[in-house]
């Protein structure tokens, strides 16, 4: 048994209709950046986010800038790998108000504006995006960081929508290997970023959400063997919908997987060794081994979100559509739990 083949969008496309309802039109995924994320409507249950996780050479470091329809929620992190070093930071702001700036287009400018934290995400509308983020308090250091994200022009990303139903549905952008070069500075301690071994990774996301979800991301971008690897494997919240957020990214160049992915891992011990497998056929096939494990609890009764996030290496193999395989070792990422009631 097999699943079906996903359609695929090639022309811009909007994601709601006129009264904020899912355009069934856009129900596929793309290899561009072509759907446009036009909510409107469905109060409190508008969700919209610009998650971004760089993997240099020393250290980690994410930026996210969201708004949840209630509040806007932004918060930054890293993790020395050698030494386990991590701090997050986050802040909550009030939902209206000029401080924090969402886009409907997945490149557009971003921007959180306020005396704890300045994220500033600009795209050129060429070739690259400025990631410049400043946190006076950060850990009782000053953090300032300065990156240069570069999207290569023939690169292809996965832009897919998932439809729960007409009322509830995502659109989830997932741009890997993107070459990154600057800095990341904490206290006295600087951290550079070269773009032949620093990639960027974003998680774009913007829709009409249910009250309770519960999910599964896995992702890596690295360099392997002087080939430019990407993986990114989704669970739970699609799962019935006909779509996935199943790919993986070779050299720029995207191969999607239509099955659903199954993810095994022990809930009371997440450093034990977690299985990522296709639900049918033999075509991704990996071992996932963290090292770190991020948490992060937020129970404010309304709002309640648990974040467990895994850093480590897979090893295992995944399926080019020609039938031939590309081994996976030792590549660096991260896998992810998240129960959410928001």
């Amino acid at each position: 048994m097999t699943q079906h083949a996903e359609k695929e969008i090639f022309n811009a496309i909007k994601l709601c209709d006129a009264k904020g309802n899912l355009n069934p039109a856009a129900i596929g995924y793309a290899r561009k950046p072509v759907i446009q994320s036009n909510l409107k409507g469905h109060f409190m249950r508008k969700k919209k986010w610009n998650y971004w996780c760089i993997y240099g050479d020393d250290i980690m470091f994410s930026a996210t800038i969201s708004h949840l329809d209630y509040a806007a929620v932004c918060f930054v992190y890293f993790l020395d790998y050698e030494t386990q070093r991590f701090y997050e930071k986050s802040i909550t702001l009030p939902p209206i108000g000029k401080k924090v700036k969402m886009s409907e287009h997945v490149l557009d400018p971003v921007i959180c504006n306020h005396s704890d934290m300045k994220i500033q995400i600009l795209y050129d509308g060429i070739s690259e995006t400025q990631l410049t983020v400043t946190v006076p308090d950060f850990d009782g250091d000053l953090l300032h960081a300065d990156l240069t994200i570069h999207h290569p022009s023939e690169d292809e990303s996965l832009n897919v929508v998932i439809p729960w139903n007409r009322q509830t549905f995502q659109h989830t952008a997932k741009h890997h290997i993107l070459p990154t070069s600057g800095y990341v500075k904490i206290g006295d301690k600087r951290y550079a970023f070269e773009p032949k071994d620093s990639y960027a990774v974003l998680d774009f996301g913007r829709g009409i959400w249910p009250r309770e979800s519960t999910w599964n991301w896995a992702m890596a971008s690295q360099k392997c063997r002087n080939h430019r690897i990407g993986l990114n494997f989704g669970g739970q919240w699609t799962d019935g919908t006909g779509m996935t957020e199943n790919a993986f990214f070779y050299d720029g160049k995207m191969t999607k997987i239509h099955e659903d992915v199954l993810f095994e891992y022990d809930d009371h011990d997440l450093m034990k060794n977690w299985s990522i497998k296709t639900k049918f056929s033999d075509d991704v096939h990996l071992t996932f081994k963290p090292f770190f494990e991020r948490v992060s609890d937020t129970d404010a009764k309304l709002v309640q979100s648990s974040v467990h996030q895994l850093f480590g290496y897979f090893n295992g193999y995944v399926r080019f559509t020609d039938g031939s395989i590309l081994s996976i070792r030792q590549m660096l990422g991260s896998s992810e739990v998240h129960h959410a009631k928001w």
